[in-house]
């Protein structure tokens, strides 16, 4: 595992559960408006944590945290993340998993073998704009679409959310998405913040107006739809 952050307390990260988060480095998009460039673009450049201190940690934490959160980077491009979380949950924690959705098989096995407790999957912009979205030329959306089909089934619990970004979403775009995911159980849209560090500058927020205008599209499709970060 390559494991690059650690918070040890997060009330914000796991929904209901006191948990901390592992922040995994390296990530196969280039998302321009990331908040963790450093994990994407120069993992090597950020201190690491062996597996080993991490599991140390987690130890000493049985009885004071509930839960795990982990994300990155992107999770599931780590080659061990299944035998990773195998250890974690022999403790007895419950586990949230972020990704981007663009690893179903690995999403599969994971939640088939009951390694998970939450799934938060980033659903980044309509198909149509998927490419322009996550950085990545003529990249195509079938594999995001295979894991949103597969957890709205699956019966594990879980959360779709959507970052906007002013230059790269429309309400058309929001529209497209909700016929995408019609249906499901929580769709979260939250505004763009500059973390002064990103992949590509100069991009921006919503204002509150348009972001009230995108949550009354998303309830049209998914009635469970709410804004976050506001």
């Amino acid at each position: 595992m390559i494991i690059k952050g650690l918070q040890k307390l997060t009330l914000l990260d796991f929904p209901g559960q006191v948990a901390c988060t592992l922040f995994t480095g390296g990530c196969n998009f280039r998302c321009p408006f990331c908040h963790n460039a450093s994990l994407v673009i120069s993992p090597d450049d950020v201190e690491e944590y062996s597996e080993e201190e991490i599991l140390d940690f987690l130890k000493k934490r049985i009885g004071i945290l509930d839960g795990v959160a982990i994300t990155g980077g992107e999770p599931l491009l780590q080659k061990d993340i299944y035998e990773f979380m195998s250890k974690i949950r022999a403790m007895g924690y419950k586990i949230k998993l972020d990704t981007n959705g663009s690893f179903p098989h690995k999403l599969k096995e994971i939640v088939k073998a009951e390694l998970c407790d939450y799934v938060a999957l980033d659903v980044k912009n309509s198909p149509r704009r998927y490419a322009e979205t996550v950085g990545i030329k003529d990249y195509q959306a079938e594999k995001i679409a295979e894991s949103v089909k597969f957890l709205m089934e699956s019966g594990v619990d879980y959360e779709f959310r959507t970052t906007i970004v002013s230059e790269l979403h429309s309400e058309e775009d929001i529209e497209e998405i909700g016929r995408w995911i019609q249906g499901a159980k929580r769709w979260y849209l939250q505004n763009f913040v500059d973390s002064g560090a990103l992949i590509c500058p100069n991009l921006s927020g919503a204002d509150k107006e348009t972001m009230e205008k995108y949550l009354s599209l998303a309830r049209k499709y998914v009635p469970e739809a709410e804004l976050r970060g506001l």
